[in-house]
């Protein structure tokens, strides 16, 4: 009996017979199975026991490996490889550049409130400036050196090219609350801490006031832009 061809399932018959990827073949049906074109012993490539020319020929992507325990074992020891590079790159650029930071509730409060800071620190700058390009021009004040700040950058202590001379508090003087603390910069300035009462108080110009620190006692100069009356 005749076995059936592997393509038209018809009898082959042994003068036309081609024995190849355990089938039988009409040499007219031992084609590629894309392009039809037809192939030879050594013309073909086979794949799941189906014959394919060169061009048409399945290229595999990957391989499947079998879990044997030997292959767990090493894809196991491969991950524990790649988080000790982790940990190491990690460590190695901690504090070099960006991180990317979980936004958790304790973050966004955290944010919020840094926004906050940045706004008010933006307020009294663009008041600082403010104060500084529409003061008049001074009369009888005594002239001191420029005084500077170390950091440019700094905000906690005012530019001043002129110190107004201190001036004798009267009684019944107004009352006023410091919103920021300040450290004073000379001995004739009161620092101050955020929430101090500030008793006699008298405007020395649109920058400065003289008043006396209820909590510490001090009398002397203070920026008028650091409190506010109560």
């Amino acid at each position: 009996m005749n076995p059936p061809c592997g393509r038209c399932n018809k009898p082959v018959y042994p003068t036309e017979k081609i024995n190849c990827l355990d089938k039988y073949w009409h040499k007219g049906c031992f084609s590629c199975e894309v392009c039809k074109m037809a192939l030879s012993m050594t013309t073909y490539k086979g794949f799941e026991k189906k014959p394919y020319c060169s061009m048409h020929y399945p290229k595999t992507s990957f391989t499947i490996v079998t879990d044997t325990p030997e292959n767990l074992r090493l894809k196991q020891q491969s991950m524990l490889n790649s988080q000790a590079l982790y940990k190491e790159e990690f460590e190695k650029n901690k504090g070099k550049g960006f991180s990317v930071v979980a936004d958790t509730p304790e973050m966004q409060r955290v944010k919020k409130t840094q926004d906050q800071i940045s706004n008010i620190k933006y307020h009294e700058e663009f008041e600082k400036s403010r104060i500084r390009s529409d003061a008049p021009p001074p009369e009888n004040r005594q002239y001191e050196d420029e005084v500077q700040p170390s950091n440019p950058g700094q905000f906690s202590q005012p530019v001043r090219q002129m110190r107004p001379a201190p001036v004798a508090p009267s009684s019944g003087g107004k009352r006023y609350q410091a919103l920021y603390s300040y450290a004073a910069a000379e001995a004739d300035e009161v620092s101050l801490v955020e929430g101090d009462l500030i008793l006699d108080v008298e405007t020395i110009d649109e920058g400065w006031m003289f008043g006396c620190n209820q909590r510490t006692g001090q009398r002397g100069l203070l920026p008028a832009n650091y409190v506010r009356p109560v």
